[in-house]
């Protein structure tokens, strides 16, 4: 039996390629076969993807970062495909956030073929979000950290963050939680699955990816130095005392701003209007 495997050569200093060589391993010493799908870009290892989970691919696995689990997400979401992941990303956020998952690559690569385990995910009218979706500061700081070769790893969402502060702006967001709009001005938001994003910040420390809520941030009408004390904070998730933070809990979320682009795995969407929906057990995920 053969195992369709995707990777991402650019992973954190090119440790996807090593990872590989043990998953190879893991799979062999299980009678298993590995057989690396990966395209020349996303957009073909997205279609290997489709095509692997078209003809009965009992399980894929992705090696990389959050923008692999969300390519993987793609093409299983919905069907009956286990997905395993053997994180060697920059961020890892989504794995954080999965009770009882393991991280060390021989571990994380025996786990991923393990049985499966219901768990949601986000539909959005762009495709599907394993883990969170930002718009406004957050959203212009992943663009910035995809732009960075330095400092590898989390840190490089820090440099961003510096970066990105002096030209943030606040929005006028109409904000629409299961049918009752709210009218907000922020600098970001974030709906999320899971509690993780942008290399470690618990900006939803609630989210809980098994009970079909999303959890809603929102940062008010915030100046430079109080998002940079922001973003200080969130590490810990203690950001949720700030009176210019609000949360909100709903299954379908809309948010609508004109010029507003949304992010979700640290991978682009699209514009402003965009609907984001839990959808229970949409991922079946090893672990």
């Amino acid at each position: 039996m053969s195992v369709p495997i995707l990777m991402n050569p650019d992973a954190d200093r090119g440790e996807a390629a090593p990872a590989m060589e043990i998953v190879t391993s893991v799979l062999q010493a299980s009678g298993l076969e590995a057989i690396d799908i990966t395209g020349a870009d996303r957009a073909a290892s997205l279609r290997a993807a489709h095509q692997a989970v078209s003809l009965g691919a009992e399980r894929l696995i992705v090696i990389g970062g959050d923008g692999l689990v969300n390519l993987g997400l793609q093409a299983v979401a919905g069907t009956d495909t286990v997905l395993g992941v053997v994180p060697v990303g920059t961020g890892n956020d989504f794995v954080r956030g999965i009770d009882g998952f393991v991280t060390e690559t021989a571990a994380a690569a025996q786990q991923a073929l393990g049985p499966g385990r219901s768990i949601d995910a986000i539909r959005t009218d762009f495709g599907w979000v394993a883990s969170v979706a930002t718009a406004g500061f957050s959203a212009d700081v992943n663009a910035r950290a995809n732009q960075l070769r330095w400092p590898r790893g989390p840190k490089r969402y820090s440099v961003a963050t510096v970066m990105e502060l002096p030209g943030m702006t606040p929005r006028e967001v109409d904000l629409t939680v299961d049918g009752s709009t709210h009218s907000v001005r922020s600098a970001l938001i974030a709906v999320a699955n899971t509690a993780w994003f942008g290399g470690g910040m618990q900006i939803c420390p609630a989210a809980d990816p098994t009970d079909a809520i999303l959890e809603v941030t929102v940062v008010g009408d915030v100046g430079r130095l109080q998002m940079l004390r922001f973003f200080g904070r969130v590490f810990k998730g203690t950001h949720l005392e700030n009176p210019s933070v609000t949360t909100y809990r709903g299954r379908e979320i809309s948010i609508d701003c004109p010029l507003l682009d949304l992010w979700g795995d640290g991978e682009p969407l699209g514009p402003a209007p965009m609907t984001l929906a839990a959808v229970p057990g949409a991922l079946k995920l090893a672990c």
